[in-house]
């Protein structure tokens, strides 16, 4: 990319990081029935179209360098849309909508991709209680706030503020229920913690699974030098799993990481690891079934070419004797 196309991207992305927060804060005092003077609203929506015109003019470029090295319309947007957009903020819209959707299946009590024949296994409960203090206090912080700040405006404001907290809170809560760790029915493994972490591992590099509790010091997602990483629920994990290979993930903010060693939380985790462990010995006995079949066949086949051999070979010794017994009898 040229200099001035670096220059742009650049100043894109500050645009975005700058523009963001004057829109939330502007959709805020709306959504509390601010009055907002018409100045402010006219500069915010001018700001917000000189963004939008800053970001198209930096986009077009790339969606159309990406059309021209063959890419569908999709995935050349997408392309530029990443360039463009930090990554950062991309992950943090991706998990409030995610979590907001997660609050809706945990009304209609619905679990998010658990296929048929798969089983899933909660990890919340050692936080549970810890979400509904966050959501108790928030309540009670919000009803006092609402009664002793005297300001209308201030009032309004910190009023959505608190409310919108409370449905974050609970849209949280409900993406980690709705977004259980889930054993497939082929082995295959998929860890997760709400919206915010997602993990597919295959069953051909899972080699065992046990029972481990520990307890962590760091934050939700950590990997050590050794390439151990640890999936914690209230500073702790209970099952551990060692692989043949490192598989990557993506933390919660983008950055990407490899791991061999798996730790994480499960509410019930002998019934986790006896999933694993069945699921490995269904398909070792598998191919322990197709193996003795194959050698079945190849001594079935090894026995029919014997018979063959022996019967031809008796075939010809009945030969040879009617020809002696031919000779013979002309010499009587």
């Amino acid at each position: 990319m040229s200099t001035g196309g670096t220059a742009g991207l650049r100043a894109a992305r500050i645009a975005v990081w700058a523009a963001l927060p004057g829109e939330l804060f502007l959709a805020v005092c709306l959504v509390a029935g601010v009055r907002i003077p018409g100045a402010v609203l006219l500069g915010a929506e001018a700001l917000v179209l000189g963004v939008l015109a800053l970001e198209a003019y930096v986009m077009w470029p790339l969606y159309a360098a990406r059309r021209r090295a063959g890419d569908g319309r999709r995935a050349a947007g997408t392309a530029a849309v990443r360039a463009v957009v930090p990554v950062v903020v991309r992950r943090l819209v991706v998990h409030e909508v995610r979590a907001l959707h997660s609050l809706g299946l945990w009304l209609l009590r619905r679990r998010h991709r658990v296929p048929e024949g798969a089983r899933p296994f909660p990890y919340t409960g050692p936080q549970a209680w810890i979400m509904w203090a966050f959501l108790l206090v928030s309540v009670v912080e919000t009803v006092v706030l609402a009664l002793v700040i005297p300001w209308p405006l201030v009032h309004a404001v910190v009023l959505v503020v608190d409310v919108y907290g409370i449905l974050i809170i609970l849209a949280l809560h409900a993406a980690c229920e709705t977004r259980p760790h889930v054993v497939a029915a082929d082995g295959a493994l998929r860890l997760r913690y709400g919206a915010l972490f997602d993990l597919r591992v295959p069953a051909a590099v899972i080699v065992s699974a046990r029972v481990e509790r520990r307890f962590t010091d760091g934050g939700l997602v950590r990997v050590d030098e050794e390439g151990t990483l640890d999936l914690a629920v209230g500073s702790q994990t209970t099952v551990s799993v060692e692989l043949t290979e490192p598989v990557e993930f993506v933390r919660p903010l983008g950055r990407r990481g490899s791991a061999r060693t798996l730790r994480f939380h499960a509410d019930d985790p002998r019934a986790m690891v006896a999933a694993l462990g069945r699921e490995r010995s269904t398909e070792a006995d598998a191919d322990a079934d197709a193996d003795a079949d194959a050698a079945g066949t190849a001594q079935a086949g090894e026995k029919a070419a014997a018979g063959g051999k022996a019967a031809a070979g008796g075939a010809a010794q009945a030969g040879g004797t009617a020809a002696a017994g031919g000779r013979s009898a002309p010499a009587a």
